[in-house]
């Protein structure tokens, strides 16, 4: 049977979208969860999953095209793609072995550490003692206050002992594994060869099953996969949360008292590094500035249009698509022009006027919400503002920001409304003085020259620290923003 892969559907407030990396070529087996395709929004990634074992059969749409809600954009043969584990099973024997004899021994360490960072913590290990791994495969997540280190693999072979475990705390170039050279580097081949459930069992954590599992902290081996070969779906994951593997075992106890049936329980997990970084920042926001949130609202229709009539040719130009945040960046760096005070930061009895248009733009990610910096936006095109922010949103989905992607910032933009947030009260981010934030774009009725007209419509929320940014620079901030982008002409003409 054929089935049809589409685009997701896509949040109110996004038009289109672009296919950013294609995992899976015609020809290939898939399992079911497996992630085929990530199709790139203004601000988010977009996994799309196989929905079924099988075969890709034909794709659509290459890397970079842009696509709208619901597109098909591949097609697959549904099957159980046993084949091509027996072709990789005739294969196997024909591998060299002589790999497999035990090498030199290699200290794993932490890698050195940004100035800043005193300590880091072991978020994930990837492997376990005595798995072969490859050259370069990673080996371990090291996360630090804001950024995520990968320590690979310096070649083939396997690791021998882990020194530290998942949670411990370690320093700069501390010693956390020993891995031999060589070593075990056969076990691929072997498992190979071996039948069809062992390879169903490999197969078992597709990426969004992994990433949903490390998101809850679950571990596999306490849920029982209904896949084929016992391979875990997302779906088993779910049901395992709710509580729903508990069942079965009441019909082994049916003298138990009903009280326990349906029992709720409880988990503690320690708070990320990431995440208490972010809780003790949010605090300290509330806590020393006199925050104050003032509201306006859009029209986005001459955006909107100006972006279909020009989105081919912008991309055939620039090499990229033209979203909505390059317009809310550009507003915004004219608008921190006419008002310095949103621009500025107060240092104790102090207040630095910057010189310069720094903007933090926040970003979600799988561990928290980071805010990298776009430095100097009012040098940058809207091109390098689209492609600066792409290159900021990927690095983030990919735990590769660094430190320096992530320090100073003047001012901050933030994005809800790609999650259909209508209206929210965004919190600063310290030491700015002011945080915008954008929201869903809503038709709502308005009246127009005494007539009711419908308009994509778009709520703006300023929180400010009140002790540097009076009411007056709050207001005209926010409505330099909203005329800047209700008549686009204005960015160009300076007006």
């Amino acid at each position: 049977m054929t089935i049809e892969i589409k685009v997701p559907v896509l949040p109110e407030s996004v038009a289109d979208a672009s296919i950013a990396t294609w995992h899976v070529k015609v020809g290939d087996k898939v399992s079911r969860d497996q992630n085929l395709v990530d199709i790139e929004t203004d601000k988010v990634v977009l996994e799309v999953v196989s929905p079924e074992e099988g075969t890709i059969t034909e794709i659509m749409d290459a890397e970079g095209d842009t696509v709208l809600g619901e597109q098909i954009i591949a097609k697959l043969e549904q099957g159980d793609g046993a084949s091509s584990s027996k072709e990789t099973a005739t294969k196997a024997p024909s591998q060299p072995s002589t790999s497999s004899t035990k090498g030199k021994s290699v200290e794993i360490k932490v890698p050195v550490l940004p100035e800043s960072v005193a300590d880091a913590t072991i978020a994930t290990w990837h492997v376990q003692p005595g798995e072969a791994v490859s050259r370069d495969q990673n080996l371990v997540d090291i996360e630090t206050d804001k950024v995520v280190l990968e320590v690979v693999a310096p070649a083939d072979g396997s690791i021998s002992e882990l020194l530290a475990q998942e949670g411990d705390t370690v320093t700069a170039e501390q010693v956390i594994a020993n891995f031999s050279e060589g070593a075990g580097a056969a076990a691929p081949a072997e498992k190979e060869a071996s039948d069809t459930d062992s390879a169903d069992e490999n197969d078992a954590l597709s990426p969004s099953v992994r990433r949903l599992l490390a998101e809850k902290g679950v571990d596999a081996a306490n849920i029982k996969g209904s896949g084929k070969g016992g391979r875990i779906t997302k779906e088993d994951v779910e049901k395992h949360l709710k509580g729903g593997d508990a069942k079965p075992a009441s019909k082994e106890a049916p003298e138990a008292p009903a009280a326990l049936v349906g029992e709720r329980t409880e988990k503690r997990v320690p708070m990320t590094r990431l995440r208490k970084t972010i809780a003790t920042r949010l605090l300290e926001a509330k806590n020393s500035t006199a925050m104050l949130t003032t509201f306006n609202e859009i029209n986005m229709k001459p955006i909107m249009d100006l972006r279909k009539q020009y989105q081919e040719s912008f991309e055939k130009r620039h090499g990229i698509r033209l979203g909505f945040m390059s317009f809310y960046v550009k507003a915004v760096t004219e608008a921190l022009k006419r008002f310095p005070e949103v621009n500025a930061s107060i240092d104790g009895d102090d207040i630095v006027y910057h010189n310069y248009f720094d903007i933090s733009i926040a970003v979600s990610t799988p561990r928290g919400l980071v805010t990298p910096v776009l430095r100097d936006c009012d040098a940058l095109g809207m091109a390098g503002i689209e492609s600066g922010i792409k290159s900021l949103a990927l690095k983030g989905r990919d735990g590769k920001l660094a430190m320096d992607d992530l320090q100073g910032g003047n001012f901050t933009i933030t994005n809800g409304g790609v999650f259909g947030s209508l209206l929210s009260t965004p919190i600063i981010n310290p030491p700015q003085s002011a945080i915008l934030g954008m929201h869903k774009i809503q038709d709502r009725p308005m009246a127009v020259n005494g007539k009711v007209e419908i308009l994509p419509m778009m709520y703006l929320a300023l929180s400010y620290d009140h002790r540097i940014v009076d009411g007056k620079e709050s207001v005209g901030f926010l409505v330099t923003v909203k005329e800047m982008l209700e008549d686009p002409t204005r960015l160009l003409l300076d007006v």
